[in-house]
């Protein structure tokens, strides 16, 4: 396989996210994947230090994976789920059920984490007007936040920083408390909440939920705060019957060093989305749960039922192999190996803190992230990366790191090294 003439045919046909077609962006061709690393059609080999935006978190061809793709293409890889139902999604539904927090007992299959996002404030405006609540359409949100790229999760992205910010005129108009102010570990006080609580009482009847990543802000800011300000929006939501959406997407599934972002705080949402790691990164595929309640308050509104269905939702090739990939996660020793990354992540990204061109370094669970000042060059920073062994997607001031939790501690250093040269080389 040509990389040359893969990457020119790429060129003349493909758009890729977030790129122009008038440039020429770095591009590199990959032949195929395993374990931890990927290996480029010229023959190089490079250390996935992104698990594929977050999700291939068992790293690539994994043997039980497979098998359960396998399996599963045996029976059949797709029916709808309009009236049919069959074994892989409601195996998986038990599975989410069993190992969210607690009081989440329905679950909605989607089509990727972004629609998952459009699901969860479709039902929180259908549970509000089917409490007599119809004026309740708005949404609470924090800045640096991030949910997606259909227009739904966009209106709740951050509206100035965020990657959105053109189709203003296009989204509905929601309402932004600043972010969190105490960092992961620290304090909260009354101060911390002031925001959320000034808007939730001043748009009493306007409000039907507040969506907000739990614990970590991801493609938004890489941003880590505090359980307890979690916990206390949790309290504040209850008090002005407005739902809390935690939307766990890059989250969920052991990233943050807990299963869920919400189990640091020790609280359930009223909805909660899930995706990427869900299906081990093999193929699309998100949910949106949530309590029993909401699901009848969803159901005693107008419609009567619920008002989505995707074609491809409940796929039962991606059910099977997300429920072999959660079972995966749950019986190995995904704690230990969070851990082991993390330590890794923290040493190796260490010295990066000493240098000129670099605001801050932190890391939490499987997430390290070097803060630089200034807007990382991607055409310069890119193909650097590449040519020290690693594969980092850097973005804006970010330049992180999110591996497979089953990447070697040495792994890890190499990856760290690698991130630490390239910001050394392209910042002053």
């Amino acid at each position: 396989m040509d990389a040359s003439d893969l990457v020119t045919r790429d060129r003349a046909v493909v758009w890729h996210p977030y790129a122009s077609v008038r440039d020429q962006a770095p591009l590199f061709a990959v032949a195929s994947a395993a374990g931890v690393r990927l290996t480029l059609t010229d023959g190089r080999e490079l250390l996935d230090g992104m698990s594929s935006w977050w999700a291939a978190i068992h790293g690539y061809r994994h043997p039980v994976l497979d098998q359960a793709a396998r399996d599963q293409l045996d029976r059949m890889s797709h029916v709808m789920f309009g009236g049919l139902t069959h074994e892989p999604a409601v195996a998986l539904a038990e599975l989410l059920v069993r190992v969210t927090p607690p009081g989440l007992e329905r679950v909605f299959f989607c089509d990727s984490g972004s629609v998952a996002v459009e699901v969860a404030i479709k039902m929180a405006l259908q549970y509000q007007a089917g409490r007599g609540r119809p004026g309740r359409t708005r949404l609470l949100t924090i800045r640096r936040g991030y949910h997606g790229d259909t227009s739904g999760a966009m209106s709740v992205c951050d509206p100035d920083t965020g990657m959105h910010h053109l189709f203003t005129g296009l989204l509905a108009r929601h309402l932004f408390a600043p972010a969190p102010a105490p960092g992961f570990g620290e304090p909260v006080t009354d101060d911390d909440l002031a925001d959320v609580e000034r808007l939730l009482a001043a748009h009493e009847g306007e409000i039907a939920a507040v969506v907000l990543e739990p614990v970590v802000q991801g493609a938004g800011a890489m941003r880590f705060y505090a359980p307890g300000w979690l916990a206390r929006v949790r309290e504040l939501c209850d008090r002005h019957r407005v739902l809390l959406v935690a939307d766990e997407i890059a989250t969920g599934f052991g990233r943050t060093g807990e299963l869920f972002g919400c189990d640091h705080a020790g609280i359930t949402p009223d909805i909660m989305c899930v995706g990427k790691a869900m299906t081990g990164g093999y193929l699309t595929m998100g949910a949106t749960l949530c309590t029993a309640e909401v699901a009848d308050g969803v159901c005693a509104s107008e419609a009567g039922a619920f008002m989505h269905g995707p074609t491809f939702m409940a796929n039962p090739l991606a059910a099977a192999i997300s429920r072999a990939s959660v079972e995966l996660l749950l019986a190995s020793p995904w704690r230990e190996r969070v851990r082991a990354v993390h330590d890794a992540l923290a040493a190796g990204l260490a010295p990066a803190a000493d240098l000129p061109g670099v605001a801050d370094v932190r890391t939490l669970g499987a997430i390290g992230v070097i803060e630089t000042h200034r807007p990382v060059d991607m055409a310069v920073i890119q193909p650097l990366l590449v040519e020290l062994g690693v594969w980092v997607r850097p973005f804006g001031r970010l330049v992180y790191a999110m591996p497979p939790f089953v990447m070697e501690p040495a792994d890890v250093a190499t990856l760290t090294a690698a991130m630490v040269d390239a910001v050394a080389a392209t910042t002053g």
